[in-house]
């Protein structure tokens, strides 16, 4: 009886050994049987990967507006939110003491030419006695210059006068274009200095956008041709108008300025990117990111599939060195020859040497 249950566990030891020689077998020549994605490589020496490079929309015009002269605040007539126009009134100061001061430099010019009208009428009547002998030539030129001397007096009255309504014209805020009030500094009451801010006024109209660019990516630009954005609010289209020409210092980019079209949803303070293509220095081919491993030493690999003649292939790693990254794809260089295949993804099931069959190539 125990020699019979040796044998017995012997003879399933030897079917449990001989199935799973079997499924391994079935298991490699299925590995071998199994299509593999694979990637065509095609060398391009003028190639070229998109670049987004971030810019500020802003208004055209801003300004902070206040009064020319000091005073105490009468009025304040729109409020953070408003739209105007250019020429609507804004702010008032108080004028009732510039008002009195123009009233009396009116009344001194009156007085001044009234005393004109006195020396002119005084100069006629010695011209007259002079031409009668009466009066020597000293009397009327005496009479002659008082007449002067009192028409520069009402000159001068008169100029008094107006510069005052010119200080009564500098105490209105006008809105210098169309636009959104932005800003409201100061409320009725208060005593404003020359040239204190009161009001922020931004131009609604036109919108703008700057981007800072490489220089050579700055050089590419046309003037007058239009560019795609990405904003938050969508894509934009705007125009290339000017370039500053001028690297900064610190960013080592160039200032570009581009108008917005009129009629697209954009604000000023959202940020806008510039979407162009750059050229890639570089003579190379584009992988998709599924298609990297990593290598050693920090540098990256693909799998190139070698034909083995009887109509399979092995998977050799090659390295190669990655130029430019993008969300799904990698421009890389290295020692692949154009036309070749190289596994396209599913790195992780599959081993260097291993023998594969390619499912059909695909272009990049």
């Amino acid at each position: 009886m125990v020699v019979g249950a040796a044998l017995g566990v012997a003879a399933i030891v030897l079917l449990v050994t001989t199935l799973r020689g079997a499924n391994a077998q079935s298991v490699s020549m299925d590995a071998a049987a199994l299509p593999i994605p694979v990637y065509t490589v095609t060398y391009q020496s003028d190639a070229s990967t998109g670049e987004a490079f971030p810019g500020l929309v802003s208004a055209r015009r801003e300004s902070a507006l206040g009064f020319e002269r000091g005073g105490r605040i009468d009025e304040v007539l729109v409020d953070v939110g408003a739209r105007v126009e250019a020429g609507d009134v804004l702010a008032r100061l108080d004028t009732r003491a510039l008002a009195a001061q123009i009233a009396a430099a009116d009344a001194q010019t009156g007085e001044a030419r009234v005393q004109v009208s006195l020396a002119q009428a005084t100069e006629d009547r010695q011209r007259t006695l002079l031409e009668r002998g009466h009066i020597s030539q000293q009397r009327l030129d005496e009479a002659t210059t008082s007449t002067q001397a009192a028409d520069a007096r009402r000159a001068a009255a008169g100029a008094s006068a107006d510069a005052l309504r010119a200080q009564l014209s500098l105490s209105v805020i006008e809105a210098p274009y169309d636009g959104v009030i932005t800003g409201r500094m100061s409320d009725e009451g208060a005593i404003a200095s020359p040239g204190q801010p009161v009001l922020n006024i931004v131009e609604n109209g036109s919108l703008e956008i700057r981007v800072g660019l490489p220089p050579t990516t700055a050089a590419r630009l046309v003037l007058g041709q239009s560019y795609p954005f990405d904003a938050d609010s969508g894509a934009l289209e705007a125009v290339f108008r000017a370039s500053t020409g001028v690297v900064d210092v610190r960013t080592r980019s160039v200032t570009v300025i581009f108008d917005i079209v009129e009629g697209q949803a954009a604000q000023a303070g959202q940020v806008a990117r510039l979407v162009m293509d750059a050229p890639i220095e570089a003579r190379g081919f584009w992988v998709p990111t599924s298609a990297l491993a990593e290598g050693r030493r920090g540098l990256w690999s693909v799998y190139v599939l070698a034909d083995e003649g009887d109509g399979s292939l092995r998977i050799e790693p090659h390295s190669v060195e990655a130029l430019r990254i993008e969300a799904d794809r990698v421009f890389v260089r290295g020692a692949v020859a154009d036309g070749a295949l190289i596994l396209e993804s599913g790195l992780q099931r599959v081993t260097p040497g291993q023998r594969v069959r390619a499912a059909g190539p695909t272009t990049p």
